[in-house]
């Protein structure tokens, strides 16, 4: 057949619908042919050889067919990236059947869907029926969140499984100090297993994270044509687009729930035998324990439901006063059970105190700069103080006035402080070997019973919380991006480094019993499961964040920054 149209130049080519206009039926079929007709009720481009089907079929002859020069390609702007194009013949779409509830294009119509009742135009429906084409949307951006959980989930993972090796040798070579003779094989004969565990596991975590990151590019390739559509598309693009992504939507959001729900924590750990007796054989045919590997499936626990949003409250600029010397640095900040905020102002020795809107009630100067505070009652907190061994008690009354109540001395610096029961303080210390410890209302000092790493913490490096109902200890690490959830009933940990955890610093317990974290570099909160899990992150307008809290019925967040800039204090609401 000969064309009508002139061939078209190779370096005219470019994807999506073409900007120089070409005939779309002789595209779809790899040929490039010059169109000479327009179709509006097609909206296709057209050579007169195609055109001319208008002419043979009835159904198509109340068509509007004009010449290129006259079509309004202002309404054909939109790329549908074949989205309007039928499968099997490769024609337009433009008829609805209703009772298969199928789009059809004008061949399918006469050859699929004659004996069905009502086929009607998508023209005529498509801006009298809502398209949920947003819901669609939706559904992709959460599961995108779920896919990038996975691949968070996957790195972690990994570290964590390199930091479970180490802590097996390190624990490995303190026994053989006590008895060289059979722990010198022992090291090497586990190391050994623990690696080839470690190969195959890797090599697993690698595929599902491959798997993952080609779901991750189809929702999220999905989500921009969906965005795209429901922003610039017509109704009528909306409905086909709606119809034709459904299944793929489908079958996207199923198949990395699947995923998720196949989610597992990797623990590799080693336990000895209860008792251990010298062996008459070699090493190399006895070994004095056992190499675990223990794997818990996430997919119980619906993650993705605990991440939080927060809406905005409050906001106020913190400025000194004509009587302060310096701009205000709110060090910590508490709830009070009544909903009231306790902050300390360490560079002016203030203790304050602000009411639910944010509007200052009371403030006290204190003779000393306070670090850290924390609510111990209706009208009692508790301070930690800079360079003294005290911790220092206020009495904040409803009427919100402010007088010191007690001082109790202790033998360590102390820094961050919270509480771990209605008679004891956990206190994250620093120029200390020990870098949390237990402190009683009245003033005595205990460890805990976990082997916390060798490290000693600088003033403002670190801070920490604890979460009562699972008896673990959280630990930020500033300067090595990383926060430590310690459980203290089996002394084990999780170590959670993220490209979202920068410079960690101020933390709490927030909803769910999830861990809320001052991110300085990111300017963010981050939400991080008991399990280690990142579970959200909000960006604050606020430089360098540095603390926040969480009222008592967790429903609020009140933040503070710290910089040389503009210090401000923002209250949130919380919802899940």
């Amino acid at each position: 057949m000969a064309e009508s149209g002139s061939k078209i130049r190779e370096d005219d080519k470019f994807p999506g619908r073409l900007k120089k206009h070409v005939c779309q039926p002789c595209l779809s079929k790899d040929k490039q042919t010059v169109a000479d007709k327009f179709c509006s009720t097609c909206n296709e481009f057209q050579c007169n050889d195609c055109s001319n089907v208008h002419n043979v079929l009835a159904i198509l002859k109340n068509h509007k067919l004009v010449s290129v020069k006259e079509a309004n390609v202002a309404s054909i702007s939109f790329k549908m990236k074949a989205l309007d194009i039928c499968d099997q013949h490769q024609h337009s779409l433009e008829f609805f059947c209703e009772d298969e509830k199928k789009l059809c294009c004008s061949t399918c119509a006469i050859v699929n869907h004659r004996k069905c009742h009502s086929v009607v135009e998508i023209e005529k429906i498509a801006g009298k029926i809502t398209s949920p084409i947003s819901t669609l949307g939706d559904e992709l951006k959460e599961a995108k969140e779920a896919a990038e959980s996975v691949a968070r989930h996957i790195r972690s993972s990994k570290d964590q499984l390199a930091e479970d090796i180490k802590e097996i040798q390190v624990e490995i070579r303190q026994i053989r100090d006590e008895v060289m003779r059979i722990f010198d094989d022992l090291e090497d004969s586990v190391a050994q297993r623990a690696e080839i565990l470690l190969r195959e596991t890797l090599e697993n975590l690698s595929k599902k994270q491959t798997l993952n990151e080609k779901h991750l590019t189809d929702v999220t390739s999905s989500l921009e044509t969906i965005e795209s559509i429901f922003k610039n598309g017509t109704s009528v693009q909306k409905y086909i687009a709606e119809h034709k992504m459904e299944s793929k939507v489908n079958s996207l959001c199923r198949n990395i729930k699947e995923e998720y729900k196949k989610l597992e924590t990797l623990k590799i750990s080693f336990h000895f035998d209860e008792t251990l007796k010298l062996p008459p054989l070699p090493n190399s045919e006895y070994v004095p324990g056992q190499l675990l590997f223990k794997t818990t499936r996430l997919g119980d626990v619906n993650s993705v439901n605990m991440a939080m949003n927060l809406t905005p409250v409050s906001t106020i600029i913190l400025k000194k006063t004509g009587y302060e010397i310096k701009n205000p640095l709110y060090t910590s900040i508490d709830f009070l059970p009544d909903g009231r905020l306790v902050a300390v102002d360490n560079q002016n020795k203030k203790c304050l105190v602000y009411n639910e809107k944010l509007e200052k009630v009371g403030s006290c100067a204190l003779p000393y700069y306070p670090l850290s505070a924390v609510v111990v009652s209706e009208e009692e907190v508790a301070i930690t103080r800079g360079e003294q061994y005290k911790i220092e008690f206020l009495h904040v009354s409803k009427c919100n006035e402010i007088r010191s109540s007690k001082t109790c001395k202790v033998k360590t610096k102390y820094y961050s402080i919270c509480l771990k029961d209605d008679k004891q303080f956990v206190v994250g210390t620093y120029d200390e070997p020990r870098p949390v410890r237990i402190v009683t209302l009245t003033g005595k000092e205990y460890d805990f019973g976990v082997n916390f790493p060798n490290k000693t913490y600088t003033i403002d490096s670190s801070a920490s919380t604890y979460i009562k109902s699972s008896d673990k200890v959280v630990i930020t690490d500033r300067y090595d991006h990383t926060v430590y959830i310690y459980d203290i009933k089996t002394d084990t940990r999780v170590v959670v480094k993220d490209d979202q955890i920068q410079e960690p610093c101020g933390a709490a317990v927030g909803p769910s019993d999830t861990i809320l974290v001052c991110c300085c570099k990111t300017k963010t909160i981050v939400q991080i499961s008991e399990t280690g899990q990142m579970l959200s992150s909000y960006k604050l307008d606020m430089d360098y964040p540095y603390k926040v809290c969480v009222s008592r019925d967790k429903s609020f967040i009140a933040v503070a920054n710290n910089c040389h800039g503009i210090n401000k204090m923002q209250k949130f609401k919380i919802s899940c």
